[in-house]
C-alpha cells in the first residue's frame, strides 16, 4: 500500500553499495578515497600490449559467485554482475525487504551508458569464427543496457518501474534524480538507483582513445591528473554504484536509518558538440543553478563539490567555469575535488559513486582528495583539496556529471535533520 506523500517531503537515503576500483563495498571504497589510494594500474582484462593506452582503473578480486549462483554469473555481462554486486549490498544496509505488501511500490532505475560491450564483443567474434549458429542465446540479455535494471527487478521481485537511463556519464547521476522525480511525484514508495559500466575491453579502450579522450601515460603512479596543468587525458575505470531512496515519512515507518537527503537535482543539455563540453560551461552552470534551486539552497550554503573532474584538458577547464559562472566569488572558497583521480572515469557508473562520496562526506565530516595534483594551471584556479582529504562539516554536497552529448546532470545532497 502507498502512503500519503506530499510533493515537499524530503527524499533521503537508506542504503548504499558499491564495486570499484578501490573496493568491494562502500565502507572500503570510502576508506581508500580518504586515504588517496589510486585504483589505477596496468590493464589485465586483455592484452594491451599493442595499444598506446596501457593502463585502467580496474575492479580487484572480484568474484561473481559471491552474489549470485555460478550458472548465472555465464548468463551475464560484466557490467551486469557489478550491478548485482552494489545492489545487494545497498539493500542490505537499508534493511529493506521486497515483499508482496510493497513490491509493486519499488522502482529499479540502474543505468549505463554501453551497456555489455565485452558481450557485444564476443559475440562479433563469435560469429566470424564459427557463425551464426554458435551465437549464444544469452547475447542480447547480456548486451542490452537495461539487462542489469532488468535482471534486478527479478532478482528481487520488484514489479514497479524498471528503466536504465544512457546519458552517457552523466547516467547514473540521472538514474538518481529521476529516482527523486519519482518519489517527489509518489509513484512509487522506494527506488534502487545507481548505475554499471565495464567498459575496460579492447573496443572500449580504442574507441575512447581514437577521440583523443584517454591518457596514454604508462606511469599509473601519476595518472589521471584532473585540473593539474600537466592533464593529458581520463583514465578508463570500471564498477557500479547503487543507493537505496525513498521518501523520509517511508523510511521512518520502517524504522530505517537515514544517511543522508537528496534536496535537489537537475540536468540540462549544451547543445554545442557530441564530444567537447561548451568551453564557457554555461550548460553545467544552468544545471548547478537549476539543481540549487530546485532544492531551495543558497550556494553560499555548499560546503563540498565532488565534480565531474576527468583530467581532459577541455572538461576541467570547461567544468570550472561552469562553477565559476554558477557561483559566483563564492566559488573560491568552497572545496572542490576529483575522486576520478582515484577511481579513473567509471563512464556511465560514475555519477552514482561520487553521489555515493558525497554521502560518505556528509555522514564522516570529510572531503576526498585530488591526487596526482601537482602544478597549479592558472585557468583552473579553484581549491582542488590537492593530494589530502580534509576534515571539516559538509551540510551540503554538490555532485556534477557531465557526459558526452552535451548532458548534465547536479544532483545536491544534505545532512538530514
Amino acid at each position: 500500500m502507498s502512503q500519503q506523500h506530499s510533493p515537499n517531503e524530503a527524499i533521503v537515503i537508506t542504503g548504499l553499495g558499491t564495486v570499484n576500483p578501490l573496493g568491494l563495498t562502500a565502507g572500503q571504497s570510502w576508506h581508500a578515497a580518504v586515504q588517496g589510494v589510486s585504483g589505477v594500474g596496468p590493464i589485465t582484462l586483455f592484452d594491451a600490449s599493442d595499444y598506446q593506452v596501457r593502463i585502467a582503473a580496474e575492479v580487484k578480486d572480484f568474484n561473481p559467485e559471491n552474489y549470485l549462483p555460478a550458472k548465472e554469473t555465464r548468463r551475464r555481462d560484466r557490467f551486469e554482475l557489478f550491478a548485482a554486486a552494489a545492489v545487494q549490498e545497498a539493500l542490505a544496509q537499508s534493511g529493506l525487504q521486497i515483499t508482496d505488501s510493497n513490491r509493486e511500490r519499488v522502482a529499479v532505475i540502474i543505468s549505463s551508458a554501453i551497456g555489455g560491450i565485452e558481450a557485444i564483443s564476443n559475440s562479433l567474434e563469435t560469429l566470424r569464427v564459427d557463425g551464426p549458429r554458435r551465437i549464444s542465446p544469452f547475447a542480447i540479455p547480456m548486451l542490452m543496457s537495461n539487462g542489469a535494471s532488468g535482471m534486478i527487478a527479478i532478482d528481487l521481485g520488484i514489479q514497479g518501474p524498471s528503466y536504465s537511463i544512457a546519458s552517457a556519464c552523466a547516467s547514473g547521476a540521472d538514474a538518481i534524480g529521476l529516482a527523486w522525480t519519482l518519489l517527489r511525484a509518489g509513484v512509487v514508495d522506494v527506488v534502487v538507483a545507481g548505475a554499471s559500466e565495464a567498459t575496460i575491453t579492447p573496443l572500449g579502450v580504442a574507441a575512447f582513445d581514437r577521440v583523443g579522450a584517454i591518457s596514454r601515460n604508462e606511469d599509473y603512479h601519476c595518472a589521471p591528473q584532473p585540473f593539474d596543468r600537466q592533464r593529458d587525458g581520463l583514465v578508463m575505470g570500471e564498477g557500479a554504484a547503487a543507493l537505496i531512496l525513498e521518501r523520509a515519512s517511508h523510511a521512518r515507518s520502517r524504522g530505517a536509518d537515514i544517511l543522508a537527503e537528496l534536496a535537489g537535482y537537475a540536468a540540462t543539455s549544451d547543445a554545442h558538440h557530441i564530444t567537447a563540453p561548451a568551453e564557457d560551461g554555461n550548460g553545467g552552470a544552468r544545471a548547478i543553478r537549476k539543481a540549487l534551486e530546485s532544492a531551495h539552497i543558497n550556494p553560499h550554503e555548499i560546503s563540498y563539490i565532488n565534480t565531474h573532474g576527468t583530467g581532459t584538458v577541455l572538461n576541467d577547464l570547461s567544468e570550472t567555469r561552469a562553477i565559476k559562472s554558477a557561483l559566483g566569488a563564492l566559488a573560491y572558497n568552497i572545496p572542490v575535488s576529483s575522486t576520478k583521480s582515484m577511481t579513473g572515469h567509471m563512464m556511465g557508473a560514475t555519477g552514482a559513486l561520487e553521489a555515493l562520496f558525497c554521502v560518505k562526506a556528509i555522514q564522516d565530516s570529510i572531503v576526498p582528495p585530488t591526487i596526482h595534483y601537482q602544478t597549479p594551471d592558472p585557468q583552473c584556479d579553484l581549491d582542488y583539496v590537492p593530494n589530502h582529504a580534509r576534515q571539516m562539516p559538509v551540510e551540503v554536497a554538490v555532485s556534477n556529471a557531465f557526459g558526452f552529448g552535451g548532458h548534465n546532470a547536479v544532483l545536491v545532497l544534505r545532512k538530514f535533520r
